[in-house]
């Protein structure tokens, strides 16, 4: 996978991950050992092979793959070092990108998982490089107000079929636990949190304990993909047209909502803060308001429109969640061993967004 480098668009395959660097000691590998056990599972392989890692990505480390007749492939593995548990689940990647496969929601094609840690250092899986664009800044500078439109159109079109999937029918059906999702998902960032903490952050003391007892009451189940943003889409080259979702290490068996929420929260968050377009003139730039992108993937789905006090209750949830992953972040960066060179920068920003959440919870109670 792949995109090509302008202002707005970066090169690379996922979240974060933009221009190519050489890869780190840290991070490097025996690259004529994978060359050999590639050999089998990819025919029009050449040998020897070149790799290079994507700059940005804060999870798992990300390399392309070229061979001497220039056919280009991406690789991405688990981090060395010490590992929260269940955390880099690069195996969950590679299995529900392979399902979705042939669907409405575009994946790149996969090659290979490989479980064997004897041929790099850690389990990683290889797919296709895919030729596309990846715009990181959501306020989408440089383009005109009706291609931005027509973008965020293509992600809801997008984040609304990935919802619209039958996991039994896809195969998943064993893919997560079924039911209390959102509660499951407090108790684990909760823990993930606690593993990982560096300091004492009092708002999220204060979302641990209020988020348990205010889960809405009903659940639904789907395929989620836990971090479904703008930069971990492809977009066509020129047209306005999402060619592969990104970065499902976080995918689950989940409440749509909670998938959704987190989609959305560009709108609430400021760009300093994650990515965020809050305060800015979305209809002179032609993004459509909250609101309205809410209703239409709504309608694309099928379902009523959502209670306002759930809907709250969902964005202060997926900030929590966020701050919990960033706190990881800021983690594997004083460790030594985050795969990007920003992984500190962007890991320090889990207590703003932990007190964003925390502000969030109490507009709730004022409502």
């Amino acid at each position: 996978m792949g995109a090509d480098a302008s202002q707005e668009a970066g090169e690379g395959p996922g979240a974060g991950c933009g221009r190519l660097r050489e890869v780190s000691e840290a991070l490097a590998f025996d690259q004529r050992r994978l060359g050999e056990y590639l050999g089998p599972w990819l025919p029009e392989l050449r040998l020897p092979l070149s790799v290079s890692l994507f700059e940005g990505g804060q999870s798992n480390p990300t390399y392309l793959l070229r061979d001497a007749a220039d056919h280009r492939w991406v690789l991405r593995r688990k981090p060395p070092g010490r590992l929260l548990p269940s955390a880099h689940a690069v195996d969950r990647e590679y299995r529900v990108m392979s399902a979705l496969a042939g669907s409405e929601v575009a994946v790149p094609r996969m090659r290979v998982l490989c479980t064997d840690e004897s041929v790099i250092g850690t389990m990683f899986y290889v797919m296709d490089w895919v030729q596309g664009r990846i715009f990181f800044d959501p306020r989408l500078p440089g383009l005109q107000p009706g291609e931005r439109g027509a973008l965020f159109d293509a992600m809801n079109r997008c984040i609304a079929a990935l919802h619209r999937v039958d996991p039994v029918s896809a195969g998943l059906g064993d893919y997560g636990k079924p039911g209390r999702y959102v509660a499951r998902q407090i108790e684990r960032w909760s823990q993930q949190y606690r593993a990982s903490q560096t300091e004492p952050l009092e708002a999220m003391e204060r979302l641990m304990q209020w988020l348990p007892e205010h889960v809405p009451e009903g659940d639904e189940v789907a395929v989620v993909h836990g971090d479904f943003r703008m930069d971990n889409l492809i977009f066509h080259p020129t047209e306005p047209r999402v060619l592969a979702v990104l970065d499902w290490e976080l995918s689950t068996l989940g409440h749509p909502l909670a998938d959704f929420a987190y989609h959305c929260m560009a709108w609430r968050l400021g760009p300093g803060q994650f990515r965020g377009m809050a305060g800015e003139d979305l209809a002179a730039l032609g993004i459509p308001a909250e609101q309205d992108y809410v209703a239409a993937y709504c309608a694309r789905t099928g379902r009523a429109p959502v209670a306002p006090e759930a809907w709250e209750f969902f964005l202060a949830f997926n900030m929590f969640r966020l701050a919990a992953i960033l706190q990881g972040v800021l983690a594997r960066a004083l460790q030594g061993n985050a795969a990007s060179a920003q992984a500190l920068e962007a890991g320090s920003r889990a207590r703003p967004l932990a007190e964003a959440a925390w502000a969030q919870v109490r507009r709730i109670g004022a409502r």
